[in-house]
């Protein structure tokens, strides 16, 4: 058995099957079995190593071809497919949880497959026409069938489309400028487009207005799904540009824009989020953030570049699944999400305020919580580039930080009369107990992350020599 066919052609059948075979409920025990099972192979089974089971010998080889393209897995990628599909399956257990169990869970198999296939696709700039491919196949996690897209969905397809253009235009000038590297005008030209084509996946400030239009359109867990996955492989696929184009990574302009691109988005996520009065609108502009901090790794001119970038990724799809999962519980009881419809909700609902709450301070930094050794490690090596741009990212979170307060306050405002209740199922208060519990496990022991991290820069050997 090959790996592509393991981790991409069948859980992408996989999940065709459970749109129409299954029902609700068993779709997302199922769908999350499936995630944990790929997970688990991914970390105890090497890519291309034969393994003798008894009289049996197990080998799973690394490619495979299809019209005409190859698609390859090596032994490296092996934690990184154990986080990618161990992460998803948190996704689709929390799926009974939120009441969006069906579609979500076979169109969420199918786009985390295209995903996979992103990173192992050679011609490696053919993942842009799978990133887009996975875009497309969001739409309908989005919006029900018989629904009108908002403009936030618009807008969302529209700059993934716009990408994708410039990302694969690049590539052929990139080809170019391997063959002629004192050619000044092709690197200048090449680099304004693979700019482009990233500001448009990324969300780059001013692009992310679509973000906050589609927390408040469209159901709060699935957006969330959308904010963990697509921003997480668009990272791989820049890591890889970086670790392939020698003038990329070496060029000091084009670290400081990636750089001075993740300092506005983390500045401006920040304080709009802190201006906010819309729980959806505060969780979309905290994602903003986030990603900014994830340009700004990779912006830094350091060898522990891949480090600090996992060491952010892998906590943001645990604080992201809470924070989705907890809005989605909340929005039952509060449509439209607004600070006067959640007042006092805190006593109705207290599972879900301090899961939502909790998730929120991580994202934000708080000391103790997932995000925190990320966010200590970047602004130490930010603190030896620029002084300024700390300065900057320090007021966003301290922003994110200032809407989390507010957010608890609206919470709490209660009569005094109003009893503690306690509405959420057991399937939800055990959903948001573990994952509060693994963000207070991450943030006290970091440590547990570091079997993963030592081995993902294996996958950049460029990016940490």
């Amino acid at each position: 058995m090959s790996a592509p066919f393991l981790w991409i052609v069948l859980p992408f059948i996989a999940g065709a099957l459970i749109l129409f075979l299954l029902s609700e409920k068993n779709s997302a025990y199922i769908g999350g079995a499936i995630s944990i099972i790929l997970a688990l192979i991914a970390l105890l089974i090497p890519i291309d190593t034969a393994l003798l089971l008894g009289s049996v010998s197990i080998k799973i080889s690394p490619a495979i071809q299809f019209f005409g393209r190859s698609f390859e897995l090596s032994t490296a990628d092996g934690p990184l497919l154990a986080v990618i599909y161990g992460l998803a399956a948190l996704w689709f257990f929390g799926t009974e949880a939120s009441s969006t169990a069906h579609r979500f869970v076979s169109l969420g198999l199918m786009i985390i497959a295209l995903l996979t296939a992103s990173i192992a696709v050679e011609p490696f700039l053919y993942a842009a026409l799978i990133l887009e491919m996975a875009a497309m196949l969001v739409v309908p996690l989005l919006i029900p069938l018989y629904q009108r897209p908002g403009r936030g969905v618009v807008r969302f397809i529209i700059y993934q489309t716009l990408a994708m253009p410039f990302i694969l235009f690049s590539g052929w000038m990139l080809a170019g400028v391997e063959a002629s590297p004192g050619d000044v005008s092709t690197i200048i030209q090449s680099g304004v487009m693979l700019s482009m084509g990233f500001a448009f996946l990324f969300a780059v400030f001013p692009l992310y207005n679509w973000i906050p239009q589609l927390m408040e359109e469209t159901p709060p867990y699935a957006t969330g799904f959308l904010l963990w996955a697509l921003p997480t492989f668009t990272v791989i696929f820049a890591l890889g540009f970086l670790d392939r184009y020698t003038w990329l990574r070496n060029t000091p302009q084009i670290a400081d824009a990636i750089l001075f691109s993740g300092v506005i988005m983390t500045a401006t996520g920040g304080i709009f989020g802190a201006l906010q009065r819309h729980l959806g609108r505060i969780l979309g502009y905290a994602a903003i953030a986030e990603a900014g901090l994830l340009l700004l790794a990779l912006g830094l001119r350091s060898f522990d570049l891949v480090n600090i970038v996992f060491l952010t990724l892998i906590p943001r799809g645990l604080e992201l699944s809470v924070w989705a999962l907890a809005l989605s519980i909340i929005k039952r009881k509060a449509y439209p999400l607004k600070f006067s419809d959640v007042q006092g909700l805190a006593r109705k609902y207290p599972v879900a305020v301090g899961a939502l709450v909790i998730a929120h301070l991580s994202v934000a930094g708080f000391p103790l919580l997932a995000g925190f050794p990320s966010r200590l490690a970047l602004w130490q090596e930010l603190s030896v580039q620029s002084l300024a741009a700390s300065f900057w990212v320090f007021l966003g979170l301290l922003g994110l930080l200032i809407a989390a307060v507010r957010t608890l306050a609206a919470f709490v405002m209660a009569g005094e009369d109003s009893k503690w209740e306690m509405n959420e199922s057991w399937t939800q208060a055990a959903m948001l107990g573990v994952g509060v519990l693994g963000i207070f496990l991450l943030g006290i022991f970091p440590q547990v992350l570091q079997p993963f991290l030592s081995s993902l820069p294996a996958l950049f050997e460029h990016l940490v020599q």
